[in-house]
């Protein structure tokens, strides 16, 4: 699973180009092809002078991310790149899967979304829709300015958290072809403390040991194509230790396989995978579950 066409989404105040230009290590791994997409939504051009719907206001929108994608492109274009730009009118969910599937993109990369709980409750953030209905993977870039490495190398020291659902699998499978570009994949389970209750200490060290022969069993998947891999065992609520552990060995990336839930439980209990791609302060790689056969 090859990433050759990124869909790198961007508003500009969310995603610049310095976010673009760390991603361009994925270029080890047969990167050679970015398309740029900007949406320019209806409702806010219309409320940006209160007077409805404004053409001229639009134009200047296009014409100012038109300057900016340029600039880029020229960049890319002196790196022997392959450049795509959409800036479009129009629902950004929406637009960005149209652009994805006519590209027919490995990776869609999109800013953390920073509205409001009450305004996710009820309209749902750009970034949780995207999420919630992508088939391809997402990266939520999210620029540490505290943490240097992180800008400048997010695929070196991947978190996999892992379930051994078919997501969790699938994003291993995607990760193991980035063995030029990671050095280092600590792979992480998060046990809940019902499933370790038992009468004596040699249960919960039973589902330990159970738990950690998987991992290892991932580790060594990993190390077949030359990626150092380490396994971890935590307890406790999902999201409060997978962050946890990518402060412990100290990740530049967080990945996770995307949950199956229906929509609604999603949209009003939401998943792990959407909590840590929103809340986390760690950039994180949301991986969707494979495609019914």
């Amino acid at each position: 699973m090859n990433i050759k066409k990124l869909l790198f989404v961007t508003k500009f105040d969310d995603l610049s180009f310095d976010a673009l230009q760390s991603l361009l290590v994925l270029r080890k791994a047969s990167l050679n092809h970015v398309v740029f997409v900007n949406v320019i939504e209806r409702e806010k051009v219309s409320m940006h002078r209160g007077l409805g719907y404004q053409k001229i206001e639009e134009i200047r929108l296009r014409e100012t991310a038109n300057i900016r994608f340029i600039d880029w492109a020229e960049t890319l274009f002196e790196q022997g790149m392959e450049v795509g730009v959409y800036i479009v009118v129009g629902n950004m969910v929406r637009q960005v899967f149209d652009a994805a599937r006519k590209e027919e993109a490995d990776l869609i990369v999109v800013g953390r979304s920073r509205k409001r709980f009450i305004d996710q409750l009820y309209s749902g953030s750009d970034v949780t829709e995207v999420l919630r209905q992508a088939s391809i993977p997402v990266l939520v870039y999210k620029p540490m300015p505290d943490k240097i490495e992180v800008l400048d190398r997010p695929f070196e020291r991947i978190l996999l958290a892992t379930d051994w659902s078919p997501a969790s699998l699938r994003a291993e499978a995607y990760l193991r072809p980035l063995n030029g570009i990671v050095e280092q994949v600590h792979v992480v389970h998060v046990a809940q403390e019902k499933d370790l209750k038992g009468d004596n200490s040699m249960t919960v060290q039973k589902v330990r040991k159970a738990a950690r022969e998987k991992l290892e069993e991932i580790c060594d998947r990993f190390a077949g194509v030359g990626i150092d891999a380490r396994a971890h065992v935590y307890v406790g609520d999902p999201i409060k230790e997978i962050e946890r552990a990518a402060k412990d060995c100290q990740a530049t990336l967080i990945v996770l396989g995307s949950s199956a839930k229906q929509e609604w439980v999603e949209r009003f209990l939401g998943s792990v995978p959407q909590n840590i791609a929103e809340k986390s302060d760690y950039p994180t790689l949301i991986v969707p579950p494979p495609k019914p056969s």
